[in-house]
């Protein structure tokens, strides 16, 4: 007989409208918002993220009721910005992130999730700008980030979670440590993802050990390492691999969640882990089933 492993006691396990195919506002091939609460809430979780700012209503008191109604709460909002672009894309950014932040404080949540803006384009493929930049370039990216930091705190009270991600200019183990060197760890934490690391190329129990004081929110998903090898070969975007099912479900994948949420548990403080498995387009009966499974993998693993 096996022994169960120890409770993850710090860690709360939710999932995101990314599992259900979700990547826009709004889209016709993606499962109705309504439909996604009401699955979410089935499939056992009790933490869910915004998604993209207008897929769940953006009106405080409506989104409330509809959360509520379904036993459900906001662990953060997300916001993709271009911050290696310099003061000049400020206003423009502030704009756009001070709409999801209002939301993201209005349903209780602390977290916002920064996402870089990608340097191809996830559906074509089109190559928008260099994948490398300048020095001049990371110093607007540190320095701008620091800024929303300090601005999204002071004003809202939340705490940016910055999420490295496959196609952007944050990817990389070393890209990741260079961009925290730089970075002050009162205003920038990091999101870790564990499915976009290993698709870059991380050990997300390393980085967790390494980076440990400025991990500040989990990302909870797995490559397909047979997929992800064509994907490198081919310089596949990420779109495209998304579509040719390069993020599988757990526990089929890598890295093995289980040490990586153990590693958390070891920092001692409390974390979301948030379940995405990208999966944009999908069918609309396909979410529901791999989500019970995973919230019961994710027990499995000690995170009740």
């Amino acid at each position: 007989m096996t022994s169960s492993p120890p409770a993850l006691t710090r860690i709360r396990i939710g999932s995101a409208p990314d599992s259900w195919g979700v990547w826009f506002p709004d889209d016709p091939r993606q499962t109705p918002w309504e439909r996604f609460l009401d699955e979410v809430a089935d499939a056992g979780y009790e933490w869910i993220e915004l998604g993209p700012y207008g897929y769940l209503p953006t009106d405080p008191a409506r989104l409330a009721e509809e959360t509520a109604k379904r036993g459900l709460r906001v662990s953060a909002g997300t916001v993709f910005t271009g911050l290696h672009h310099g003061p000049a894309v400020w206003e423009d950014t502030w704009e756009h992130v001070s709409r999801i932040a209002a939301l993201t404080r209005a349903m209780g949540a602390a977290h916002l999730v920064v996402i870089p803006s990608f340097w191809r384009d996830d559906k074509t493929g089109e190559v928008l700008e260099d994948r490398t930049l300048t020095p001049a370039q990371w110093r607007e990216l540190t320095t701008q980030t620091e800024r929303l930091g300090r601005e999204v705190l002071d004003r809202y009270g939340l705490r940016i979670v910055v999420h490295p991600h496959a196609d952007t200019h944050i990817d990389t183990p070393s890209n990741v440590a260079r961009f925290l060197d730089a970075t002050d760890p009162g205003l920038v934490s990091l999101c870790l993802d564990t499915g976009h690391y290993a698709y870059c190329g991380g050990d997300s129990v390393q980085a967790v050990e390494t980076f440990g004081e400025r991990i500040g929110y989990l990302h909870l998903k797995q490559v397909d390492p047979r997929i992800l090898a064509e994907v490198v070969a081919e310089e596949l975007p990420f779109g495209p691999a998304v579509g040719r099912g390069v993020m599988c479900e757990p526990p089929s994948g890598v890295p093995a969640l289980e040490p990586v949420l153990a590693a958390a548990q070891r920092l001692d403080v409390d974390l979301f882990a948030i379940v995405e498995q990208d999966m944009y387009p999908c069918p609309p009966d396909r979410p529901l089933p791999i989500a019970r499974r995973t919230r019961a993998y994710l027990r499995s693993c000690g995170a009740r």
